[in-house]
């Protein structure tokens, strides 16, 4: 069983709070450009401060410098947004591994991932971060899949919690607590990161709609060509099994375009080698009937009208992939489209996090949906039905 902070006494103890603070830094103005994480942090650090802990220490990641010192992802920035959404005074250190820790209260510790041992869970370093304090807190759900040393190791050496962040996380994304009609919407490239997801889905949901390029796929585990479009023909018997699920849909149209072999193009492209000419050849056909020089790149309009069909009838809706190569239009309509018709739907809407969440983001409607996962890669691994290590950890060190 995990502790959550009202299980914990923080009266006078030093605590160590890993915070998701991997925020997106404008590579021209090198400000911040999306500080939505570390507002999601706010409440966790507010609850510690005001239930009278001695000292708070922050520390998390920025990006991935692979063990080395890359300035613009210094923490500096994050310190002077935290003091803005706090209204307190941040102390930041210039390094994570420090001889002395200062006195000040609030204390922003230097990118755990300058130094590599981060990454390679190394007890030692584990156990240096946490002589800090008396007390461990994770918060950062969006590594919580990661065995890192500051997310994993760490449990070891400190009694610990879960944050409000991750406690929010945890119950929004557990089943027992959804309505039925359940409806997934899964969208993404690749068939197999998704295969896990997809079969949780349908063991455990009323409809499983699939967009995105890993659809191409199942038309061709179905005996259909798909062009130059992106295919895991590994995963086509992975594919055919779940055709003939009930619950399964797929769209009966795609937007295609003229494929030409080149070295750059979308990251759906680039697997397949393809790129992608937009003044050329941009067409809706039947997903059966897809030309032999032709790449599938969204969702068609009768696809789409499928789709909104099956979510008019949710009680709750689970979305996690974008739908096409939405990054550039015009192969984001479906994604768009969708996402508006999904906010306007009366019922609990759950984004998977990821590039989902950065779609509703980027469209404004964050606050039409009921919650908006703060984690890619952990919301997909939990929602597969897999355990997060990290939690596993911190789970084992309560009993």
């Amino acid at each position: 069983m995990l502790r959550t902070l009202k299980d914990v006494d923080f009266t006078g103890k030093r605590v160590l709070l890993r915070a998701d603070l991997d925020v997106p830094v404008d590579e021209r103005t090198g400000e911040i450009s999306d500080d939505s994480r570390l507002k999601a942090s706010v409440p966790t650090i507010k609850k510690i401060l005001e239930d009278d802990a001695k000292q708070l220490i922050i520390m998390g990641h920025l990006d991935s410098p692979e063990g080395k010192v890359v300035e613009n992802l210094k923490t500096d920035r994050v310190a002077v947004r935290l003091m803005k959404l706090l209204g307190k005074t941040v102390y930041k250190t210039k390094d994570c591994i420090l001889k002395k820790m200062p006195e000040e209260r609030i204390v922003l510790l230097e990118n755990l991932r300058f130094h590599k041992e981060e990454e390679a869970d190394d007890e030692a370093f584990a156990q240096k971060l946490a002589g800090y304090a008396d007390i461990y807190v994770n918060n950062a759900f969006a590594t919580c899949h990661r065995a890192h040393a500051s997310m994993h190791a760490i449990t070891k050496y400190l009694p610990g919690c879960v944050g409000l962040q991750i406690e929010k996380e945890l119950e929004s994304l557990d089943f027992k607590s959804m309505r039925r009609p359940i409806v997934a919407l899964l969208g993404g490239a690749k068939l197999k990161t998704k295969v896990p997801l997809i079969q949780y889905m349908l063991a455990r949901a009323d409809k499983v709609l699939l967009g995105g390029a890993m659809i191409f796929t199942f038309y061709a585990a179905g005996g259909f060509e798909v062009g130059k479009s992106l295919c895991d023909f590994n995963y086509t018997m992975n594919a055919k099994l779940m055709l003939n699920n009930e619950k399964l849909l797929l769209p009966e149209d795609v937007v295609i375009a003229d494929y030409e072999t080149a070295g750059t193009g979308s990251e759906d492209s680039k697997a397949s080698g393809a790129f992608v000419n937009q003044a050329a050849g941009i067409r809706t056909v039947s997903y059966k009937e897809i030309p032999k020089k032709s790449i599938g790149l969204d969702v068609g309009e009768r696809g789409v009208e499928q789709f909104k069909q099956e979510l008019r009838k949710a009680e709750t809706i689970i979305w996690n992939g974008p739908l096409g190569y939405y990054e550039k239009p015009p192969f984001d309509k479906a994604t768009v489209e969708i996402a508006r018709m999904i906010a306007e739907l009366d019922c609990k809407k759950i984004v998977g996090g990821g590039d989902t969440g950065d779609v509703v983001n980027n469209l404004g409607l964050t606050d039409k949906f009921t919650f908006v996962s703060s984690g890619g890669g952990a919301a997909l691994e939990l929602l597969s039905g897999k355990k997060l290590v990290a939690l596993e950890a911190l789970e084992d060190n309560t009993e």
